[in-house]
């Protein structure tokens, strides 16, 4: 049966009014919301949008950290008709303009005073914006409300006239806009429906066996899908608790002090644990460091024996008590029992450095036109395959055409692209597939494996086709390597650009012989570039002669948001790394 996100809330605050909803920090100390406590905020931010003159339709643009206000402010858009849509706090006045300009935003709800500033060097030209809502502080604008003010604009609109608002909604109206992530020109705002959201939140649920008592940190971006599903909606579902990072910086405290018992994280994050897990450990003792080599061995087998339905080794709890429950209390993991990669393939070096640590990191495999999953791999036999996303999500249907583009169908799937009706039906077919722009293959049990992106595949000048995250995959294995893009569409042969991983420099530097002390050192000796080479040389063994790298070049610096190659979701903007590039690259063909 279909049902709209209130609907959900109304149901747990019912059942669970006075349990714990929200966690947040202030003045250095958790602060709790019940369940009751949310729902009341909820209503009472839907009345003040009301009365400060939102429509049925249009826009609800939040421009700020993951915090309760966020939450409140999102909730609050949909019960009053409104379709909330999160902006990157990262985003420029244009990026801005952009996404509340094409969702006819009548409400902006913003963090900061920078944030405000942003939305005031382009106001001029939002002719739907009625108000902006500042989360922090106080503003002399008359359009400008303080949050406080929501209680007074909201007393101006009864109880009655908004639960009118939320009985004229439907499941399958659009709810949500989740504007993607833009590798190339402007993003889409992709439609996402109540029906979307609800039946893929009640779905994950069903498969994670989440339940009230589930401890979740949220810190990713809200603007993704994947972060509000997991920390949002899902919880509005099965009443867990989300608690709020104070910052990525601070993120690993935070995750001590939470405790969660299901982990998310983009490959990036599992990486720096890893870097901060080995660094940590080279500080051992020599026989503390033998030991983890040993436990870390019967790690990696147990691993492979439980994806195969096998026992585990007979050392493996041994290991476990002496080692790995250590390192999980350690980190704050001792009572997670779901260690998720999302937003980007993960290498198979990090994936086999936690299953050794007794931390089987599975993959989702998503995007945001089908409300974040459609395959879901579990730390359990048979659905679970080290390098393979895993499964479909239970009432997804999974299709590769015959150049092996991963199509997938459902009640996941959504209503299209805001005002581009071109794009949705090149996405969308007429069957309901989607086309995922994504290269995958399947194996005899169902096991979706992620190539490329279709439009990424290099095609060579002699005409062989071949996947550029194949090879990233394997030459980030090299340790010192934090990043890497292989580049030769249409040339004769591959070349790559790298980046080097600042905590590793040094160390490596010295097995070099090199006098190198950070990247842009590194960039420019000898040394350290024929110590990269032979290491290179020894990836080039396993691929065949098409697929090997020819050239490469250290870069001084690594990819980032900021510097415009990175997505927020931390994925690469090839074009623009090509363009930004452009002499680099040149010079490897010259």
């Amino acid at each position: 049966m279909k049902s709209t996100v209130m609907e959900n809330m109304e149901n747990t605050v019912r059942q669970h009014g006075c349990a714990i909803a929200l966690k947040e920090k202030s003045d250095g100390r958790w602060q709790e919301t019940t369940w009751n406590e949310y729902y009341r905020q909820v209503r009472m931010t839907a009345r003040g949008f009301m009365a400060a003159g939102l429509e049925r339709g249009r826009g609800v643009c939040i421009l700020g950290e993951n915090s309760k206000k966020w939450f409140i402010s999102n909730l609050g858009g949909i019960f009053a008709g409104g379709i909330p849509t999160g902006i990157y706090s990262t985003n420029s006045p244009e990026q801005c303009q952009h996404v509340a300009g094409n969702s006819r935003a009548n409400i902006i709800v913003v963090e900061n005073k920078t944030q405000l500033a942003k939305i005031k060097h382009i106001k001029q030209n939002l002719p739907d914006l009625k108000a902006i809502f500042l989360m922090k502080g106080q503003d002399h604008d008359e359009d400008v409300y303080a949050w406080e003010d929501l209680q007074v604009l909201g007393e101006k609109i009864s109880e009655e006239e908004l639960n009118r608002q939320i009985q004229a909604q439907h499941p399958d109206d659009c709810c949500t806009l989740i504007y993607t992530s833009g590798t190339t020109g402007n993003p889409k705002g992709v439609m996402i429906s109540h029906d979307n959201i609800t039946w893929t939140s009640s779905q994950l649920i069903k498969t994670i066996n989440g339940n009230h008592t589930d401890q979740i940190i949220s810190y990713l971006p809200l603007s993704h899908i994947a972060e509000q599903v997991i920390s949002l909606h899902a919880p509005v579902i099965m009443a867990a608790t989300t608690w709020f990072a104070e910052s990525m910086e601070l993120l690993g405290e935070n995750i001590k002090e939470v405790r969660p018992t299901i982990f998310v994280g983009v490959p990036r994050v599992w990486e720096k644990i890893q870097t901060k897990i080995v660094a940590a450990g080279s500080q051992n003792s020599w026989l503390k460091k033998r030991i983890a080599v040993l436990a870390r061995k019967q790690g990696l087998k147990a691993g492979y024996a439980i994806q195969d339905g096998k026992p585990k080794p007979l050392l493996y709890t041994f290991f476990d008590k002496l080692v790995f429950s250590k390192v999980k209390e350690k980190l704050g993991l001792d009572r997670c029992r779901l260690f998720v990669s999302t937003a980007a393939p993960v290498s198979i070096d990090t994936l086999e450095f936690f299953i050794g640590l007794g931390l089987p990191v599975t993959e989702v495999y998503g995007m945001s036109e089908c409300t974040g999953p459609a395959v879901v791999s579990l730390p359990e036999p048979f659905k679970y395959r080290i390098g393979w996303a895993g499964p479909a999500l239970s009432g997804t249907e999974l299709s590769l055409t015959d150049d092996g583009e991963i199509l997938i169908r459902g009640r996941h799937v959504c209503k299209g692209y805001l005002g581009n009706d071109d794009a949705t039906k090149k996405t969308i077919d007429t069957d309901g597939w989607l086309h995922s722009g994504d290269v995958g293959k399947m194996d005899d049990n169902g096991f979706l494996k992620v190539i490329d992106r279709k439009k990424e595949l290099i095609i060579t000048s002699g005409g062989e086709n071949i996947s550029p995250q194949v090879l990233e995959g394997m030459l980030k294995a090299i340790p010192v390597i934090s990043q890497v893009v292989v580049i030769g569409d249409r040339r004769k042969y591959l070349t790559a650009l790298i980046t080097l991983d600042n905590e590793k420099i040094e160390k490596e530097a010295k097995t070099a012989g090199s006098p190198a002390q950070n990247a842009e050192s590194a960039a420019k000796c000898e040394k350290f570039n024929t110590y990269i080479r032979n290491q290179i040389n020894e990836v080039n063994k396993a691929l065949a002669r098409v697929q090997t790298i020819k050239k490469f070049i250290i870069l001084p610096e690594n990819f980032s948001i900021e510097g415009g190659e990175l997505t927020h979701t931390m994925k690469i903007k090839r074009k623009i790394i090509h363009e930004k590039y452009e002499k680099q690259i040149d010079s490897m063909y010259a």
